[in-house]
């Protein structure tokens, strides 16, 4: 059974959709607005500092725990449909996940739609994931991981370094990924009712505005269309409470089917990135752990 404190995540999502619900016509900048207080539900890490850096021109935040490890890196996109969050929104969340592991992380001011569509996104990802190497860092010393939007970027600008031909990473960590713009998922349906912040209209309007001209198509947009050979160790997390459950367990077949260690983990009862209660919820703290034990080893950090 979920946790009581997992409530506040509810909560808030439905606030979130009653506001949006009661103003159709809210200004792009009121939304953001709203999606600003992300992480009011985020425990603060503690020991943990912060500071903007630019990487390659593009604006992050980067979180260094105390005594942690300077030659390991976490390069975080966050969510929000490439719309709306932000580095801001998403500070105290990374934090954590930097904490846990001991490394540093890299929180990634992409920029976003509609002053910036497709591909934007993932140009900014790869300049950052290139000023990283070009640090001196090793590559099987980063790993990426990012939510909602922020999961399927930390999964293409893989794809797109790849395709690059860059050394990859060791692992990536999508939680509660967007991996179809065409939103064909069955989950979109099944867990609607159940879903409190992902509703398939929602999905659509931040698809188009996303995507501007571009296809929907496009691997780099829906990487589950992507050739997915090569890619590094993954590790997605996901609430079965989610419409974008089958984003990540169909991704995961196809992961796998194309020789990927790929593992998906249904969180029952969670809602859509549901990690955001790091410091406040059981599972957060229990998610993150597990995602930390997991990638520690392939950061050369057990």
């Amino acid at each position: 059974m979920a946790s009581k404190q997992s409530e506040v995540l509810k909560d808030l999502y439905s606030s979130w959709l009653t506001a949006m619900g009661s103003n159709p016509n809210m200004s792009l900048e009121e939304m953001r607005g709203l999606f600003d207080h992300w992480g009011d539900v985020t425990g603060e890490p503690g020991g943990v500092d912060y500071r903007e850096i630019e990487a390659n021109g593009v604006l992050c935040i980067e979180c260094t725990p105390k005594g942690c490890a300077q030659d390991r890196v976490l390069i975080c996109t966050h969510g929000g449909g490439y719309v709306v969050g932000s580095m801001y929104s998403h500070r105290k969340v990374f934090g954590h996940f930097a904490k846990a592991i001991g490394c540093r992380a890299l929180i990634l001011h992409y920029r976003r739609a509609p002053e910036h569509t497709h591909p934007a996104q993932v140009e900014d990802a790869v300049k950052v994931y290139e000023w990283v190497l070009a640090q001196g860092i090793k590559p099987n010393h980063i790993a990426t991981t990012g939510d909602s939007a922020g999961g399927g970027l930390c999964t293409s600008m893989i794809i797109a370094a790849r395709d690059k031909k860059l050394p990859l990473p060791a692992a990536i960590m999508p939680l509660s990924p967007w991996y179809d713009m065409e939103g064909t998922g069955e989950s979109l349906k099944s867990r609607a009712h159940l879903d409190k912040i992902v509703q398939e209209p929602v999905l659509k309007n931040m698809s188009s505005t996303f995507l501007g001209t571009a296809s929907p198509k496009d691997p780099l947009a829906s990487p589950l269309l992507a050739d997915l050979k090569g890619l590094p160790p993954m590790y997605i997390q996901v609430g079965d409470h989610e419409c974008l459950l089958d984003d990540s367990t169909r991704f995961t077949a196809r992961a796998k089917a194309a020789g990927v260690d790929c593992t998906c983990e249904v969180w029952p009862e969670m809602q859509h990135v549901f990690q955001f209660l790091a410091g406040t919820a059981p599972e957060a703290d229990e998610a993150i752990k597990k995602l930390a034990t997991w990638v520690k080893p392939k950061l050369g950090l057990a």
